[in-house]
């Protein structure tokens, strides 16, 4: 028997949905801790007394481990499997980012955000490949899209917790928030998490695989002594002189530009948001109001334009989102004055269509390159992508410590959503012209 004929031939089930529920919760936790520095950083330079550059570094080290940890991840899942790779991944964060409550110093902070970003890394690509292992073919990308949208609820989770918590219990409280996955969490994975078929299949546990098929399509019939077998769909990987030859050395370098040019800018304002419009003159409660505007606005982008991207090509959509939050991004630092409802909806679009714009970017880039370039092109894209992503911190750091006037702040912050949309109107896809978003999501576990 085929397994992977099988398992995507079945119909969509209560087994599918629970995995895409189980993983979108290691998922929501990942954008939990991501997001609760940003609103903690506040509290935390004035506790600490540190320099906005320093709180820039430490915001950069969770980033780094988070590149880390994806290539860790990666690997240990051919060794270990996904399911024990998730849930030490999961077991990582949560108690790393938990200790980050009894830190007395920035460098212990420093320390522990970058061992929470090795957890942090390594979840996602796992969590994306174990769904699109079981996933029928037909459902896959909406199970991996449904899946991922457990990012943005942690986005969200991160910015009440924090409106709530911070002011009562002080900055630190959020993190230990953070450490709920370790009670409440690791157990259920622990349970009810199947392991990837391919890695059952590698190692022999055909009983385990044989049971794990039958849950995801009942109407499977498996005899004792059926052969299983299944297809490896690993993707082929071009070399990076394969990348710059026959043409497409011009869309490789224009679309690494891209991708690191909006990682700056999503994972810049991550961070500095808060303290920025703190700055602006705006109290910490209604700071840490226009991070949650920020990640409800983007679920809401994030959906409208993957069905304009479906409709009218990635490129367009891309492009217009790229245009859309540099230009509100740049308001942003001229709303002195200006009625709180207004602050709400730059926020809110501008936000909004820079977060999502990554999404978009991803099936972008996954129509730039035949087959057999696709997954290394995406790889490389994303991998210069998460330079853009340690950078965009650091540099915010950087702004507020030289006492660059707000107005400034946030331009620098712009750029680079127009840098982005110059480098895509300058690529002419020749492959294919349009692939679901979804589908980009799931070629998201390559590592470069």
């Amino acid at each position: 028997m085929n397994v992977t004929t099988t398992l995507g031939e079945s119909r969509f089930n209560r087994f599918h949905g629970g995995l895409a529920a189980l993983c979108g919760l290691t998922i929501l936790f990942d954008g939990y801790d991501l997001t609760i520095y940003g609103a903690a950083l506040p509290s935390m330079v004035e506790e600490f007394g540190i320099s906005p550059a320093q709180a820039g570094a430490i915001g950069s080290w969770a980033l780094v481990g988070m590149m880390l940890g994806a290539i860790i991840g990666g690997a240990l899942s051919d060794t270990v499997g996904r399911k024990p790779t998730i849930i030490g991944s999961v077991l990582l964060y949560s108690i790393f980012t938990g200790a980050v409550f009894w830190a007395d110093t920035p460098t212990q902070v420093a320390v522990l955000r970058f061992c929470a970003g090795l957890g942090i890394g390594g979840v996602m690509p796992n969590a994306v490949g174990l769904v699109a292992d079981y996933a029928p073919t037909r459902n896959r990308h909406a199970l991996v899209s449904l899946m991922f949208s457990g990012y943005m609820v942690g986005g969200v989770l991160a910015s009440l917790v924090a409106i709530v918590a911070i002011p009562t219990f002080g900055w630190r409280s959020i993190y230990l928030v953070g450490a709920l996955p370790l009670l409440l969490v690791v157990p259920v994975l622990v349970r009810y998490l199947p392991e990837s078929p391919t890695y059952l299949l590698r190692v022999g546990r055909d009983a385990d695989l044989s049971a794990a098929v039958r849950r995801a399509n009942p109407a499977a019939q498996i005899e004792p002594g059926t052969t299983l077998r299944a297809d490896v769909r690993r993707p082929e990987r071009a070399s990076l002189r394969q990348l710059f030859a026959d043409g497409y050395a011009g869309r490789s370098l224009l679309l690494w530009v891209a991708f690191f040019m909006v990682l700056l800018m999503i994972y810049g304002l991550l961070t500095w948001l808060p303290q920025l419009m703190i700055k602006s003159g705006f109290a910490l409660a209604s700071s840490l109001s226009f991070l949650l505007t920020l990640f409800v606005a983007a679920t809401v982008v994030t959906c409208v334009g993957g069905y304009l991207a479906d409709r009218l090509g990635s490129r367009r959509v891309l492009i217009v989102a790229y245009l859309l939050a540099a230009a509100l991004i740049t308001l942003l630092g001229h709303l002195g004055g200006a009625p709180l409802i207004v602050v709400y909806a730059v926020i809110a679009v501008g936000g909004g269509a820079a977060f999502s714009a990554q999404i978009f970017a991803n099936a972008f880039a996954a129509e730039l390159y035949p087959p057999a370039l696709r997954t290394s092109g995406l790889g490389w894209a994303l991998g210069v992508g998460r330079i853009g992503a340690i950078v965009g911190p650091a540099l915010g750091g950087l702004l507020l410590d030289a006492a660059v006037p707000l107005s400034i702040s946030f331009l620098v912050f712009a750029i680079p959503g127009l840098l982005a949309s110059i480098a895509v109107l300058c690529i002419r896809p020749k492959v294919s012209r349009s692939l679901p978003v979804a589908g980009a999501l799931i070629s998201d576990t390559t590592r470069p």
